[in-house]
């Protein structure tokens, strides 16, 4: 008699989990280990980290995810290793060496090139990246041999310090916005100093608000008993908004999607308008946008369970 194949129950959970991403596994791989170890239906990462590179990646489960894209436009912090008198292709330890020269650099010359790339600056993004041109990645067109023009796109680097440099490596704390790709940056900074580099080792510190504090890796979710317990929750990713607390009449109208005009009601209303996260008691209902005298509009829900 033959068995059917019965196929496995996910559960519905609802959080964060900050993910120490271990060197060769590309993000969406370790999102999907991730969601296996903790049986869960719906999850996403927050953009991506390169498979050289570690550190954590805010993975989204559940009604998390509805609040991703925010970490996807937020400021990242990077601590970048830079390997100096070494090019590579693809701009990383991935690559292929195409270029060696002497290293004759002092931490002098480094700090007098490092200002140039600090604030707004433009930046070409690599061949070695998943940026499509006509419906196909660019280093699906690098791998082919074939390079492309590629326009000069604006990132801000809000700071970026020299952290040790033992000849050939420096090691740089970097904080840039979204779109920045720190390979290139090192690759520019190497062809300032005259001698070439490429990006040895790359660890993500921080993203927005969140930092390595309650990092996990894969090992200790694989272990863990109940991997639920390790996840932060969904408003880890909005600490950085202003709180507004509901009565239970206004949460209700919230949650149908109404807006309030919250002027005259018994609810603390924050000074500064705009997003706002939004509560009944402890409950996070989502977030909301608070507009001029004090209304109130609904902006993300969470989706209640009974």
């Amino acid at each position: 008699m033959k068995h059917a194949h019965v196929k496995k129950v996910r559960d519905c959970v609802d959080g964060v989990l900050l993910l120490d991403k271990p060197v060769g596994l590309s993000s969406n791989d370790a999102l999907i280990k991730a969601k296996r170890f903790m049986n869960a239906k719906k999850a996403g990462h927050t953009g991506t980290l390169d498979p050289f590179a570690t550190g954590l990646l805010p993975l989204c489960f559940g009604e998390a995810t509805k609040f991703s894209q925010d970490l996807l436009e937020a400021d990242k912090t990077y601590l970048a290793t830079v390997h100096l008198g070494v090019t590579t292709n693809t701009g990383d330890t991935e690559g292929e060496t195409i270029a060696t020269a002497e290293v004759n650099v002092t931490r002098e010359q480094i700090e007098a090139v490092l200002p140039q790339f600090r604030g707004p600056i433009m930046q070409v993004p690599p061949m070695y990246s998943a940026l499509k041109r006509d419906g196909k990645a660019y280093y699906e067109y690098a791998r082919e041999g074939i390079t492309l023009e590629r326009e000069a796109r604006p990132v801000t680097i809000h700071s970026l310090e020299l952290v040790a440099y033992e000849a050939p490596f420096l090691k740089l704390s970097v904080t840039c916005s979204k779109g920045t790709y720190i390979r290139v940056l090192g690759e520019d900074i190497g062809h300032a100093l005259g001698c070439g580099a490429h990006l040895n080792a790359l660890r993500r510190t921080q993203v927005g608000a969140l930092t390595m504090d309650g990092m996990v890796t894969l090992e200790t979710i694989g272990a863990h008993a109940a991997p639920v317990q390790l996840l932060a929750p969904v408003d880890a990713l909005l600490s950085t908004f202003p709180s507004l607390a509901l009565t239970d009449e206004l949460a209700k109208r919230f949650l149908q999607g109404q807006r309030l005009a919250l002027g005259k009601e018994a609810v603390t209303v924050p000074a500064e308008l705009g997003r706002v996260r939004v509560y009944h008691g402890a409950k996070l209902l989502g977030t909301g946008l608070l507009q001029e005298y004090a209304i109130l509009a609904p902006e993300r829900l969470i989706a209640t369970k009974a």
